[in-house]
């Protein structure tokens, strides 16, 4: 994928309305490479979402290893969401993981006023879930 945080930052302030945001994420999410159906398990979803939500994480070796995720939902929507949270998190050392403020760029993107809180409180369980596991990942490596 060659869509950025930056790419997403720009396209969301061309776009006029909410609808087209919509749009847009909706499209974010179907460009999303295929989840792989061996991690499309009770192990691999991501609690606190009221859509289905996967998300499998791989990681490098070293001591502040590269962590690359790979996410999923059964809701369009939410799966353009899912899409945005790993632009932002994916291909990041674990330390830098730790570092992001996901709180910033949701109120950055206007996510934070257009989201049901149902969708927000997943996002934030994502975003949680995600920052767990590259505490766990520097922990065991470092």
């Amino acid at each position: 994928m060659t869509t950025t945080l930056e790419t997403i930052y720009d396209d969301f302030a061309f776009l006029d309305d909410w609808e087209e945001r919509y749009r847009y994420i909706i499209d974010l999410g179907n460009a999303l490479p295929p989840y792989p159906e061996a991690v499309r398990d009770e192990a691999h979803r991501v609690r606190g979402c009221v859509s289905q939500v996967w998300l499998y994480t791989q990681h490098g070796d070293g001591e502040d290893p590269v962590l690359d995720f790979k996410g999923d939902s059964d809701a369009h929507i939410v799966r353009g969401l899912v899409a945005i949270m790993l632009f932002l998190f994916s291909g990041k050392k674990a330390s830098a993981i730790l570092e992001v403020d996901a709180e910033g760029v949701m109120r950055k993107l206007g996510l934070d006023e257009h989201l049901t809180p149902q969708r927000a409180n997943g996002l934030r369980a994502m975003v949680k879930r995600i920052q767990e596991e590259a505490k766990a990942v520097a922990a065991t490596t470092g």
